[in-house]
C-alpha cells in the first residue's frame, strides 16, 4: 500500500453530550457551519493524505451516508466497522491496520477542533525517524485536565515525570507501536506507555487554538469561538 494514511476516530459514543448525541454521532455535530469531521478532512487532505481510514460505531451509518453524499476530497476514504463491539481507542487502531499500511499514519480524534498545522506531521511520517514508535502533538493543559498526561523532554522525547502537557489526540504513530496487542478492546495508553519506556515516543508542543469538544459547555464555548456572539 503506497501513499500516507490516516485514521480519523470517529466511533466514540459521546457519552456527555448527550441527549446531543443520542440522536447524532459526535463527528457530525456542526461547529462553524459545518460537521467536526469535515473540518478534519479538509485539514488532512490539505497536508496530501491519500488514504483516510474511519472507524465507525455509535450512528455509524448516519456517518457513512452523510460522507457518500458529501465527499469532495481527493483522498481515498474507507471505513472500519466496529458496531459489533466497542473497541475503544487502541483496539480500534489494531483492527484498521491492515487498511491503514506497513508505514506511518496520521491519527486524528473526530472530536477535536484545532488549527495545528498537519503538513508537518505527513512530512514526519514520510520521513520516519528510526527506531521511533510515534509522534504526540501536546497542548497547554485544559481546565478538565489539569495535570497533563505527559511530560515534554529537551531531547524530543516523552516522559511522565515533571510538568505534564496534555495529548491533544493529534499523532503520527508507526504500526509497529501494536506489534505484542492482540484483537479486542484496549486502550492506547498501555501501548504509549511501552513506546516511553523503551524511549521510542516523541513529541511537540502546540500552543494555538485547540478543544476537545466533549462537553455541551466546551461545545458552546467552541461556537462562540469561532461564530461570534449570537
Amino acid at each position: 500500500m503506497s501513499g500516507l494514511s490516516a485514521m480519523l476516530l470517529a466511533a466514540g459514543r459521546g457519552e456527555r453530550l448527550r441527549p446531543l448525541t443520542d440522536r447524532c454521532p459526535k463527528p457530525l455535530i456542526e461547529v462553524a457551519g459545518r460537521p467536526l469531521i469535515e473540518h478534519a478532512l479538509d485539514r488532512l487532505a490539505d497536508a496530501g493524505v491519500d488514504r483516510c481510514v474511519i472507524n465507525l460505531s455509535w450512528l455509524g451509518g448516519q456517518i457513512r451516508e452523510h460522507l457518500s453524499r458529501h465527499w469532495r476530497w481527493d483522498m481515498a476514504c474507507v471505513f472500519s466497522d466496529e458496531s459489533s463491539g466497542r473497541l475503544e481507542t487502541g483496539g480500534g487502531i489494531f483492527q484498521a491496520l491492515p487498511l491503514l499500511g506497513e508505514t506511518p499514519f496520521l491519527l486524528v480524534n473526530g472530536d477535536v477542533w484545532s488549527d495545528c498545522p498537519l503538513p508537518p506531521l505527513a512530512r514526519l511520517a514520510r520521513d520516519w525517524p528510526a527506531g521511533r514508535l510515534g509522534h504526540l502533538v501536546l497542548v497547554d493543559n485544559p481546565s478538565h485536565n489539569p495535570d497533563g498526561d505527559f511530560s515534554l523532554r529537551a531531547d524530543g522525547r516523552l516522559g511522565r515525570d515533571g510538568a505534564r502537557l496534555t495529548y491533544s489526540g493529534l499523532a503520527v504513530l508507526h504500526p509497529r507501536l501494536f506489534a505484542a496487542c492482540r484483537p479486542g478492546a484496549f486502550p492506547l495508553l498501555p501501548c504509549l506507555l511501552q513506546a516511553i519506556e523503551a524511549q521510542a515516543l516523541s513529541g511537540e508542543h502546540y500552543g494555538g487554538a485547540w478543544t476537545d469538544v466533549g462537553t455541551p459547555e466546551r461545545l458552546h464555548q467552541l461556537r462562540r469561538q469561532l461564530d461570534g456572539p449570537a
